[in-house]
């Protein structure tokens, strides 16, 4: 598929978009391996490291991760334009899905099939977020940087021994980081200067 023209980039940014949010189920941890694949593996639009960064970035904003990753992923690719034509690939089958879904929702709850059926998704949902985790855990230890190596563990030693909510700790993550950056920028530029 041809895909070097403004217009085709922003059809593919729609139509990848409309059909991963369509065919997804389990919310952002599960949709981003998917992302990935297609804009890492498939398109090459966006490299690995890219990647991981802007998935950091949409878990860390307010909203819907799977739909903050869309609009930096389309707003990357193609401007303003892209980050629109993402929104609406990613938002329409939910959105769509769940209109009919409310307007048959007693039925919908009560049946006995479509609990097992989701009691079987569950499963699978889980298998995906461990192996997005892994993922990205493995890419943060690739990188060998000491500081980001300790945060990751001691984050993950919060999160699941004590319970810390998971926004405290981007919160206190990203402080860390800013922190540290500053301090290196600061002895560099001393270094430079001596």
């Amino acid at each position: 598929m041809k895909t070097d023209t403004a217009a085709n980039k922003l059809k593919t940014l729609f139509c990848s978009n409309f059909m991963i949010s369509a065919c997804t189920f389990g919310g952002g941890g599960v949709i981003i391996p998917v992302l990935q694949k297609k804009y890492v593996e498939d398109l090459k639009w966006i490299e690995e490291d890219e990647m991981m960064d802007m998935i950091a970035i949409a878990q860390s904003s307010p909203g819907i991760m799977a739909v903050n990753t869309s609009i930096i992923i389309g707003y990357r690719i193609a401007g303003i334009r892209g980050a629109v034509c993402s929104i609406a690939g990613s938002v329409l089958p939910p959105m769509v899905i769940l209109s009919i879904i409310s307007f048959i929702y007693e039925a919908f709850c009560t049946n006995y099939i479509v609990a097992l059926v989701l009691r079987g998704m569950e499963a699978g949902v889980a298998a995906v977020m461990i192996n997005v985790s892994i993922n990205m855990s493995a890419n943060v230890v690739k990188h060998k940087n000491l500081l980001n190596d300790i945060l990751l563990a001691a984050a993950a030693v919060a999160a699941i021994f004590f319970g810390v909510p998971i926004i405290k700790l981007i919160l206190i993550c990203g402080a860390i980081s800013i922190a540290a950056v500053v301090i290196n920028g600061y002895k560099e530029k001393v270094r430079g200067t001596a």
